[in-house]
């Protein structure tokens, strides 16, 4: 049975979630459809395009993703705490760029006169408003509704395009974060669409390897590597980009069906640094969504976020304990 939103998502625990939207009535989101021979491949950009577009406007930052077939992975974290910081024009105006607005907050914007009626209004619409931008659901539902839209013009037709409710888990430590962001990352490279992570097209991993390649150390789109712990550091990932990303390439390498394989003769430091061995780490980032349903994390955190929602039991306790434990 579907559970509730709010049993999914509690930002007390973490910010980080991993969301996937699939497609349904044989829908290509893109790729070539087998059955017709018709090309789908430019819908990649648009929900890469979209994508990045909502969240240079929300205050959601994308950690990674991969566009897929006929289904999207994300990983997110939520900055509840810019949200807040945001000034009400600045509220106002963001959610202009998303949507119309009511007639207050237009006028609002255009600098008219409100009564004090009319003020105790929009500061109730304010709140809504900054409560939305920074609500994963109100982030899948601008991205999918929009491409549906498109992708229904394009077929000339009309109905759901997406299933009703994109799934999420809520990634609970470090080692849930990186594990899920490596997982998406070759999500290409396991359905053999992509031979290596840096020619994995309309992925994060790809976005990375390019601006590596630029001299620009991080994408701007994409929620900073921030390095090792350090006191007063920049938000973002506590992990090297370089080690990451040589972690990603290692891993992608040896996916094979006739090969489990091994990372280095020697760990890689962001394996030492989250306390696995090899084996837990391919296991992981190969079957992440296997294992785990609406939180991955160590067993503490998972029972911890399992009082907070109100589950009775959580799938993936058993996985928690053998895989991300410290080896």
């Amino acid at each position: 049975m579907p559970q509730p939103r709010t049993s999914q998502i509690c930002l007390q625990d973490t910010p980080f979630y991993h969301c996937v939207s699939r497609c349904v009535r044989r829908s290509f989101l893109c790729g070539v459809d087998d059955y017709s021979g018709q090309s789908y491949e430019h819908r990649r950009g648009w929900v890469e395009d979209r994508l990045l577009f909502l969240t240079s406007v929300l205050a959601i930052d994308v950690c990674a993703y991969a566009v897929m077939s006929n289904h999207v992975h994300v990983v997110l974290h939520v900055n509840a705490e810019q949200a807040q910081a945001w000034s009400d024009e600045e509220v106002i105006n963001r959610w202009h760029r998303l949507h119309k607005g009511t007639l207050l907050t237009q006028m609002f914007a255009r600098g008219d006169t409100l009564t004090q009626g009319q003020l105790l209004t929009l500061d109730e619409t304010i709140v809504e408003y900054r409560r939305r931008l920074h609500d994963i659901s109100w982030l899948m539902r601008d991205l999918n509704e929009y491409i549906a839209r498109e992708a229904n013009k394009e077929d000339d037709c009309t109905g759901r395009f997406w299933e009703g409710r994109f799934k999420s888990q809520a990634l609970l430590d470090e080692s849930a974060v990186l594990a899920c962001m490596a997982y998406v990352d070759l999500n290409p490279i396991r359905a053999k669409i992509a031979k290596t992570p840096e020619t994995s097209k309309h992925t994060s991993i790809q976005k990375r390897t390019q601006a590596i390649k630029q001299n620009n150390n991080q994408p701007q789109q994409l929620m900073p590597f921030v390095g090792n712990h350090k006191g007063n550091m920049a938000q973002g990932i506590a992990f090297s980009l370089k080690d990451y990303c040589e972690l990603v390439d290692a891993t992608g390498r040896i996916i094979r069906e006739d090969k489990r394989g091994y990372i280095n003769p020697t760990q890689s430091p962001i394996l030492k640094r989250l306390g696995l061995d090899d084996e837990q780490w391919l296991t992981l980032s190969t079957e992440f969504e296997q294992h785990f349903c609406y939180a991955a994390g160590g067993e503490i955190m998972m029972n911890q976020f399992k009082r907070h929602t109100g589950h009775q039991r959580l799938r993936g306790m058993g996985k928690a304990r053998k895989l991300l434990q410290p080896a």
